[in-house]
């Protein structure tokens, strides 16, 4: 997407940075994960909106819940659900498909 864009000055914590000075385009990888974030909160108030709060002490009792289901899962079963994924995640032209933004 072009349009008009805004020259910001920004200030990171040197680990940022450092993941920053690997991009080619820092620019565009700010805006994706800020994009990415946009969506996040948005499907936070959607949820909330219908009655379905998102919050830390829920969301970290459902990573101790998947974690205990998993824990009991054979490798061979964890690269199954994987492949599985990759395909289902596959469209028809057998290359990713990328979300709609």
């Amino acid at each position: 997407m072009t349009g008009a864009m805004r020259k910001l000055s920004i200030s990171v914590p040197p680990d940022v940075a450092e993941r920053l000075e690997r991009e080619s385009s820092a620019s565009a990888y700010i805006t994706q994960a800020v994009r990415d974030r946009m969506r996040l909160d948005a499907l936070d108030a959607e949820l909330a909106h219908q009655g379905i709060p998102i919050t830390e002490q829920g969301v970290a009792e459902a990573r101790a819940r998947r974690a205990a289901v998993e824990a009991d899962w054979s490798p061979e079963r964890r690269s199954a659900l994987r492949e599985r994924a990759r395909q289902h995640a596959l469209g028809a032209d057998g290359t990713l498909e990328q979300p709609a933004a």
